[in-house]
C-alpha cells in the first residue's frame, strides 16, 4: 500500500515522466548515414551497433540512403548487424532516397526494414573491383553475381522476405518501388513510414524473429532517442573517399607535381601537388582502383610532356589526351552506382591536358630565353671603349652602366661602339659594332 502510494505522488510531481534516471527509459539510438558505403561506413555502423549494446538499447535505428558501395564492406557491416544485442531497423528515407546496390542488402539483412513513401530500393548486380570482369570474362561475371544473388536470397529467407525478388535484384539488376516492395507477396520490406516518429509508431507492440531464431516484441512508446553522429575524422575520411574526390584530388596532384618539375623551386605547386596526391592514394586504398587506369592517366601525361618536345604535329598530344580521358573512365567505374560522371570527367581530363601543355610551353620558352640579368645578361650588349683595346692589351669598356674590363680579337681605339660577344671570368670580350644605336642602358 505505502508503494503504490510513493508511486501515485511520483506520477504526480512528474518525476516518472523526467526526474528518474535515463537508465530507466527504454532508449534507441539513431544513426543516419548518406553516402556510398566503404570500409569507413562499415566503421561507423560497428560503433553505432555497439554505442546501442553497451549502453542496452532496446532498438537501434539506421536511417540509410546510398547509391551502392563495395561488397566487402556490406558483408562487414551485414555480420555486424547480424551479432547485434538490440534489434536493427533499416529505414529508407526520406522521400526520394534509394538503397541501391549494397544498400539494398544492408536492407535485406534487418530485423525491421521500412521505406519512406517516394523511395525506391534494389539493381544490386555486382561490378567486379579491379576490372574483373574484363580480366576474368564473362565466367567471371556470372559468378560474382550468383555468389551476390545466393547471399541476399539467405538473408531475405532468414527474414521472411521474397527471396525470388531478392535474387532478380541482383541478377537482372531490377529496382523497386516502396508500394512494389511492400505490396509484394511476401514483401521485401516491411511497411512505409512518414518520417521517423511514424516509424517508432509503427514498430510499438510489433513482434519480430531475430536471426538466431529468438521472437522479441518491440515496445516504442514514450521511447528515448539517442542520436550517434560520425566523428570529424569519418566525415573527412569519408568525403575523400568518394570517386569524384579521389579523381580531382588525383588529377590536381600530378598537376603540381609536373609544375614543380618544370619550375624546380616553386615549393608551392609541389607542396599542394604532393599533398593532394596523397590523399588521392590514400582514398584509393578504400575505394577500388583500376591499376590499368591509373597507367592510362600516367602514360597520357608523359605523352603530353613527349609533345613539348618532341616535333610530332599534334599527335603525341591527342595521343596523351585521349589516354588520360580514356584511363580517367577506367580508373574509378568499378563501384556499383556510383562513379565519376562524364560531364565531371571529359572537362577536368581536356582541362588537364591543356594546362600541361600551356604551362609546358611557358616553361620551354623561359628555359630557352636569353637570360637578361648577372653577367650572362650582358652577351649582346652595346657600350664604349674607356681606352683602347687589343689582343695583348686589355682596357676597359662603359657597358650596362658599369666598367668592365675587356679584350678584343682586333684593336679598337677609345670612344668606339662595341658588342659584347663572351665572357671569361670578369673580363668581357668584345667586337666593334659600328653602325648600332645608342648605347645600351
Amino acid at each position: 500500500m505505502l508503494r503504490r502510494l510513493i508511486a501515485s505522488l511520483l506520477l504526480c510531481t512528474g518525476w516518472a515522466a523526467g526526474v528518474l534516471p535515463a537508465q530507466a527509459q527504454p532508449r534507441t539510438v539513431v544513426a543516419e548515414y548518406d553516402g556510398i558505403i566503404h570500409p569507413i561506413t562499415a566503421e561507423f555502423v560497428g560503433q553505432v551497433l555497439d554505442r546501442a549494446d553497451e549502453s542496452g538499447a532496446a532498438l537501434t535505428v539506421l536511417v540509410l540512403r546510398t547509391p551502392g558501395g563495395l561488397l566487402d564492406s556490406t558483408r562487414t557491416i551485414v555480420s555486424r548487424m547480424l551479432e547485434a544485442d538490440a534489434p536493427v531497423v533499416v529505414y529508407i528515407a526520406p522521400s526520394g532516397a534509394r538503397a541501391a546496390s549494397a544498400g539494398f542488402v544492408i536492407l535485406l539483412a534487418a530485423d525491421v526494414a521500412a521505406v519512406a513513401p517516394g523511395t525506391h530500393i534494389g539493381a544490386a548486380h555486382p561490378v567486379p573491383a579491379g576490372g574483373g570482369e574484363q580480366q576474368g570474362g564473362e565466367t567471371m561475371a556470372k559468378k560474382a553475381a550468383s555468389d551476390v544473388a545466393a547471399y541476399a536470397r539467405t538473408l531475405a529467407e532468414a527474414r521472411n522476405r521474397n527471396a525470388a525478388l531478392a535474387a532478380e535484384a541482383v541478377l537482372e539488376s531490377r529496382a523497386f518501388t516502396d508500394r512494389e516492395a511492400v505490396e509484394a507477396s511476401p514483401p521485401l520490406v516491411d511497411f512505409i513510414a512518414q518520417d521517423l516518429d511514424d516509424l517508432l509508431k509503427q514498430l510499438d507492440g510489433r513482434r519480430i524473429s531475430r536471426f538466431k531464431g529468438e521472437e522479441v516484441v518491440l515496445e516504442t512508446d514514450g521511447i528515448r532517442i539517442e542520436r550517434v553522429e560520425m566523428t570529424r575524422r569519418q566525415h573527412f575520411l569519408s568525403a575523400i573517399a568518394h570517386p569524384q574526390v579521389a579523381y580531382l584530388l588525383l588529377t590536381l596532384g600530378m598537376l603540381g607535381l609536373t609544375v614543380e618539375l618544370w619550375n624546380p623551386g616553386s615549393i608551392l605547386p609541389g607542396v599542394v601537388g604532393g599533398t593532394c596526391l596523397l590523399l588521392a592514394f590514400f582514398a584509393f586504398q578504400i575505394l577500388p582502383l583500376d591499376t590499368v587506369g591509373l597507367l592510362l592517366v600516367l602514360f597520357g601525361i608523359g605523352l603530353l610532356v613527349l609533345e613539348l618536345k618532341v616535333p610530332s604535329f599534334g599527335a603525341l598530344g591527342i595521343g596523351g589526351t585521349v589516354a588520360i580521358l580514356i584511363g580517367s573512365i577506367m580508373l574509378t567505374d568499378d563501384i556499383p552506382g556510383v562513379g565519376v560522371p562524364y560531364s565531371i570527367l571529359v572537362p577536368v581530363a581536356l582541362g588537364l591536358a591543356g594546362l600541361i601543355l600551356f604551362l609546358g610551353q611557358l616553361a620551354l620558352r623561359a628555359q630557352r630565353a636569353r637570360p637578361v640579368t648577372g653577367a650572362e645578361g650582358l652577351i649582346g650588349k652595346v657600350g664604349r671603349t674607356v681606352a683602347p683595346i687589343g689582343p695583348d692589351q686589355p682596357g676597359h669598356i662603359h657597358v650596362h652602366g658599369e666598367l668592365w674590363q675587356a679584350t678584343s680579337s682586333r684593336p679598337i681605339a677609345p670612344q668606339r661602339r662595341v658588342r659584347v660577344t663572351g665572357i671569361d671570368g670578369l673580363v668581357l670580350q668584345v667586337e666593334e659594332a659600328e653602325g648600332t644605336a645608342t648605347e645600351s642602358t
